[in-house]
């Protein structure tokens, strides 16, 4: 880990924000930086029609200094439309908590993320609230949930907490590093 952290901290160059001391990014940062390259993902999803449709697309992650990613993932919407979907993750010491935002260009809202790491540091779950799609006007609560299989590939799954209490999938993903 230590490796990952002084990769991380030489992405951050003190001359990246001239006049300000530079904080060193964290371990929290280093783990990160796993998510960053080129991505090609399968997507099995329920778009409340009842029927699963599977969907192909990209995913390019890049660094935002040692502090943040920034992705950008390409495919189609729940129309059959081409989509592009933009995100991004960090972590806040102050905060002690990683970190995000979410937008689609087939969706008008963004998604504020507030998440979690499990014990493991395998699993990074992203809560969010956002509209319902079950009862309009309403908003719901949401998780994202990333999670690492290997250097090479991860699953990111969505799932919304349904008027029953529960949660429920709505799509699982794919991600293989092109």
């Amino acid at each position: 880990m230590a490796t990952q952290i002084e990769d991380v901290q030489a992405q951050t160059p003190e001359s990246a924000c001239p006049g300000m001391s530079m904080p060193k990014p964290q371990a929290e940062h280093a783990w990160l930086q796993r998510l960053v390259g080129e991505w090609t993902s399968e997507m099995e999803a329920d778009f409340g029609d009842g029927r699963t449709t599977k969907v192909t697309g990209t995913e390019s992650i890049r660094a935002l200094g040692g502090f943040w990613i920034v992705g950008e993932g390409t495919g189609d919407g729940p129309d059959g439309a081409p989509a592009t979907d933009m995100f991004t993750l960090g972590y806040d010491p102050q905060q002690g908590r990683y970190v995000g935002s979410w937008a689609s260009s087939c969706m008008p809202f963004m998604r504020i993320y507030d998440c979690t790491m499990d014990a493991n540091q395998r699993v990074l779950t992203l809560a969010s609230d956002g509209p319902s799609f079950e009862v309009p006007g309403k908003t719901a609560k949401y998780r994202d949930i990333i999670e690492i299989i290997g250097d090479d590939q991860r699953t990111l799954s969505s799932n919304v907490l349904g008027e029953d209490g529960e949660w429920h999938e709505m799509m699982k993903m794919y991600f293989k590093r092109a």
